[in-house]
């Protein structure tokens, strides 16, 4: 007699990923000529320097990775975050602040579990963005915290405000995630709002995850950051972790390499907790990172590409669907009254794959889920398949 293995029951409370989701939803996988708009994944040329990086450190694929990174990473990170948020000096210890990461993915899903522990003997709580990443969700079931979906505070385009919630929710909160700027909404979070989040993560003792994934693509001004906000506020980086990645902003999602900063007391735990169940990144990887890390010049030219697809969308959309441009990312979120019967209305009509706004959101007592009005669109490929879709999605949804 055979006897199952007995899973983990907390699986069975995990949300079905969005593309699972979407597979059930369609009946089928996208065709050779299908346009997939339903994934974020960058289709913008690599830059050259990551195959010619790779290739002159060749000899360092029959080394093992150390674990905090190599020294030269964390210093082209730490020169980066300087540059970009204007830091003063000191305030982020490349020795001791910074871990590379196996893309911002892994880290986000990890750091729940070094950072959920009991709350005073009850179960605590992970704040999240709704509409959310759904990996937050993940990773708040999966370390014992119960999820709690924050609406935004001016509708579901916007940021969720965590200092407008009940102290006794604060008090029990473990962690906190925040999206800047927001997938899938585009919208940031300003400095007024990012320094209400910090001190609410001090005050009542919880890390605050924020995800910076898309800070670099950003259509008129510079999206500010969680790190000049510890600047501004003073204490250095308590409670703050950052989290960002090569994918979005140099167009390499198959490097997988990103890295987290922040917190040294977090980063030293999150660390060890890495050492056991974290993927290394190989020191080729790290090499090919910090020469990305240290040039501006690609970011600029993809940045402006991002700019010029935003611009054929208000060019085809503006006026309707509720179109507006996204502050950040590269992702539109359009209103087209029932996210699902868009989606297979494109999907049949269109042959072209987007992705329900409900499958990105959770329910909520009061109104519902936030997405279910809404698709995400990615914009991620060239200028001309980008034309070519707009061009069926407005036609096929404006019947």
């Amino acid at each position: 007699m055979t006897i199952a293995p007995n899973l983990d029951a907390r699986l069975d409370h995990l949300p079905d990923y969005p593309f699972a989701r979407l597979a059930k939803l369609l009946g089928g996988p996208p065709g050779p000529d299908s346009i997939v708009m339903s994934i974020g994944e960058p289709q913008h040329q690599p830059p050259a320097m990551v195959a010619e990086t790779l290739a002159a450190n060749a000899a360092l694929w029959g080394k093992y990775p150390p674990a905090n990174g190599s020294s030269d990473f964390r210093l082209a990170v730490a020169e980066w975050t300087g540059r970009r948020y204007g830091l003063p000096a000191g305030l982020i210890d490349p020795e001791k602040s910074i871990l590379p990461v196996a893309g911002t993915r892994e880290a986000l899903y990890l750091i729940a579990q070094a950072v959920c522990g009991d709350r005073d003997g009850k179960r605590p709580l992970v704040l999240l963005p709704n509409p959310f990443y759904q990996v937050y969700a993940g990773a708040a079931v999966m370390a014992g915290a119960e999820p709690v979906f924050v609406p935004g505070a001016h509708g579901p385009t916007s940021q969720p405000d965590f200092s407008t919630l009940p102290p006794e929710a604060l008090e029990q909160t473990a962690l906190a995630y925040i999206c800047s700027p927001a997938n899938p909404q585009g919208s940031v979070a300003d400095a007024a709002l990012l320094e209400r989040s910090v001190a609410t993560a001090r005050r009542y003792g919880f890390v605050l995850a924020c995800d910076e994934c898309y800070s670099e693509i950003w259509d008129t001004v510079e999206p500010p950051g969680a790190l000049a906000t510890c600047a501004a506020l003073g204490e250095g980086l308590a409670n703050v972790l950052v989290f960002n990645s090569l994918s979005k902003r140099s167009s390499v999602p198959g490097l997988r390499s990103g890295f987290v900063a922040g917190d040294e007391k977090v980063v030293k735990a999150f660390s060890r907790l890495r050492s056991y169940g974290g993927a290394a990144t190989p020191l080729p990887v790290q090499a090919a990172s910090a020469a990305l890390w240290r040039d501006e010049a690609h970011v600029t030219a993809s940045r402006d590409l991002y700019r010029a697809k935003i611009d054929l969308a208000e060019r085809i959309l503006g006026g309707r669907f509720g179109f507006y441009r996204p502050a950040g990312g590269f992702f539109l979120w359009l209103d087209v009254g029932d996210g699902e019967a868009a989606a297979i209305k494109l999907w049949r009509e269109a042959d072209m794959r987007v992705l329900p706004g409900s499958y990105l959101a959770a329910e909520d007592s009061i109104d519902g889920n936030p997405g279910h009005r809404y698709i995400r669109v990615a914009l991620v490929h060239d200028l001309a398949t980008t034309e070519a879709a707009l061009t069926r999605l407005a036609a096929v949804l404006g019947r």
